[in-house]
């Protein structure tokens, strides 16, 4: 049975992001979504957020996959880096 992928984008045209799973990449969606509804988070803290979630259940490497990810949906304009220093995610309101 072959798995079906998603061609996930990167914010920087001139670089081709990963193709993943489509469930695996649903799941870290739904997440990394869920963890920056609360609040903006720095790198480190939402990638420790997103393994501490989903350890449990989630095959992959967890922070590549959240990596990824996180690229794909600042390039969808879902999230945004804020000018904080550090650096923040957040979703784009």
């Amino acid at each position: 049975m072959k798995t079906e992928t998603i061609q996930t984008l990167h914010p920087d045209p001139s670089k081709t992001n990963k193709k993943i799973a489509v469930d695996k990449y649903e799941q870290i969606k739904a997440e990394l979504l869920s963890i920056l509804a609360v609040h903006a988070l720095t790198h480190s803290e939402l990638m420790e957020e997103l393994y501490q979630r989903v350890k449990d259940n989630f095959i992959g490497g967890v922070q590549w996959y959240g990596e990824t990810v996180k690229l794909d949906l600042e390039a969808r304009n879902l999230i945004v880096r804020t000018n904080d220093k550090p650096q923040k995610y957040k979703l784009l309101s």
